[in-house]
């Protein structure tokens, strides 16, 4: 499975979303669907989805799944990013976030009143995503080689 940057950007971005992200094995086409399973979308209507929910469940064993981050992975992103902040109050404001409860929401609202480093965070995070991705590429490669 070999993909190109701006495919693996796409899945990054995708599965960022909270979506549901398959590769075709043969066609190297990429779907990309609502987790219907979790979050704000369990009980919303599948229907202008159909046609894709369609064409992955015909055709499963073409398709290899990505995985999202677990919220472990994205706690210890968020935790990461904290420790290369170099502003000392920012830095203990986050961590602080980060310890309370609702650590996802509280680390977002100091991200998002802290001018320039909201613009760090989102190229950190999509760095991140893309490493994520990448190596689920070649986790998969060492199993099958050849595709």
């Amino acid at each position: 499975m070999k993909l190109p940057e701006e495919q693996i950007k796409e899945i990054a971005e995708n599965l960022d979303l909270g979506m549901r992200c398959f590769y075709h094995l043969k066609t190297g086409e990429i779907e990309a669907t609502p987790d219907f399973l979790e979050g704000e979308w369990i009980g919303q209507d599948t229907e202008p989805w159909q046609e894709t929910l369609d064409k992955l469940d015909g055709n499963w064993g073409d398709y290899f799944e990505f995985e999202k981050m677990t919220a472990h992975e994205r706690f210890g992103m968020m935790t990461d990013f904290s420790e290369t902040v170099e502003d000392p109050n920012l830095q203990d404001r986050l961590f602080k976030a980060l310890n309370k409860s609702k650590p996802f929401r509280n680390f977002k609202s100091e991200i998002d009143n802290s001018g320039e480093y909201r613009q760090k965070w989102f190229a950190y995070k999509n760095q991140r995503l893309i490493e994520f991705v990448k190596y689920q590429i070649e986790q998969h490669n060492r199993g099958f080689p050849d595709e």
